[in-house]
């Protein structure tokens, strides 16, 4: 985050506030008098109206990137201390009142290390005065209030000041993230309506998980694309055994996509396994993860080549990497580790195997047949001995 800063003290001008309205407020401004929210569907700008009062002007006279529309305006808010002229605008390419889109790439790091391109888009834009004075010169100092909101679209500052004798300006850096409106959820059928109950014995082995991440309440620009989805038995994938569903470029052969990249909603289907190292257990649990990628609209299909994006083969367990990164985890999957109709089930205690019976059986009618066999030779020997 940077502050630039350089104000002229003036009689202050306002129709709504004056300057005894602001008490001890009432200064040059200061690093702090700006501050910017990084919402999810919308940008919220706060800057203190008293400095604003001090230096010759009043929220009336704070215009958003030149747009004169009545919903790009400030409000004065003086129901906090000290007041502030608020600005409020959408994310929205078509209507964000005059702020610059920049979408920005670079190879990834920490875990997303083996991706080549990680997108970021940035949404700036600048507040300036407008001086009311008319004539050849005027002793009011330009005020100019810069912000600017960085949002990663993948999802697993230092304080400078500056004194300029000419003009005022104030420059505020700030991050948000959409991650607030990602969400994954589990169901047991192909039209995604029944959310998945699992039991606590667990679900049968092969039981299809069908898998949706959505994003709610977010600009329409962006989709959500799935990069990598994993299975690992811990929640925290740190040191745990884990296994790729898929990875860009390559997934496991019984993993199905149904649809990825192309809305705000991404899916796909696994059938149920069970870890190994969790064979001596009644069950086998473990949690899905998925790095969650929005991209624009325009550029969804860009990332679905493979000459895009690189085959991910191992798990980054850097302990910074995970802990910076934006994964999405659905709750814990439970299955049974053994089925009914398993091969390989063991025999319970005072159980019968089927063939053991039978061969039992076969033996016990030979012998009777041999033993008839002896008796019968036994009785004509001696027949004819006589």
């Amino acid at each position: 985050m940077k502050i630039i800063l350089f104000l002229l003290p003036l009689i202050a001008r306002s129709s709504q506030l004056t300057l005894s309205d602001c008490g001890t407020e009432a200064r040059r401004p200061q690093v702090t008098d700006i501050s910017v929210q990084c919402g999810t569907s919308s940008i919220g700008l706060a800057i203190e109206l008293c400095p604003v009062i001090y230096t010759g002007y009043n929220d009336t006279l704070l215009i958003l990137n030149h747009m004169m529309d009545p919903s790009c305006r400030a409000t004065l808010d003086d129901s906090v201390s000290p007041p502030v002229a608020r600005f409020n605008f959408p994310l929205n390419m078509t209507h964000a009142c005059g702020s610059i889109f920049r979408t920005t790439s670079a190879a990834g790091t920490g875990i997303f290390s083996d991706f080549s391109n990680i997108q970021t888009v940035n949404i700036s834009g600048v507040v300036r005065s407008i001086d009311p004075t008319t004539g050849t010169i005027t002793y009011n100092a330009e005020l100019k209030y810069y912000y600017s909101c960085a949002y990663p679209l993948e999802y697993l500052i230092n304080n400078t000041q500056i004194d300029v004798s000419a003009s005022s300006i104030a420059i505020k850096d700030n991050n948000g993230s959409f991650i607030s409106t990602l969400s994954m959820e589990l169901f047991s059928d192909s039209n995604f309506t029944r959310p998945m109950k699992i039991p606590n014995l667990g679900i049968e082995l092969r039981t299809s998980v069908y898998v949706e991440v959505k994003a709610t309440n977010l600009t329409g620009q962006y989709h959500v694309l799935l990069d990598r989805c994993y299975a690992s038995v811990s929640p925290q994938p740190t040191n745990s055994s884990f296994f790729n569903l898929f990875v860009p470029c390559s997934k496991d052969r019984f993993t199905t996509m149904i649809e990825n990249g192309d809305s705000q909603s991404a899916r796909f289907r696994f059938p149920a396994f069970r870890f190994i190292e969790q064979q001596n257990e009644t069950v086998s649990t473990y949690y899905l993860h998925c790095i969650t990628r929005l991209c624009e609209i325009s550029t969804c299909s860009a990332f679905k080549q493979c000459s895009n994006r690189r085959k991910r083969s191992t798990l980054d367990t850097s302990a910074d990497g995970i802990s910076k990164t934006y994964t999405i985890t659905s709750s814990e999957i439970v299955t049974k580790a053994d089925t009914s109709e398993s091969k390989e089930k063991p025999l319970a205690a005072g159980e019968e195997d089927d063939s053991a019976v039978g061969l039992g059986v076969a033996v016990g009618v030979l012998a009777f047949a041999c033993l008839i066999a002896f008796s019968v030779s036994a009785v004509f020997y001696k027949r004819l001995r006589n």
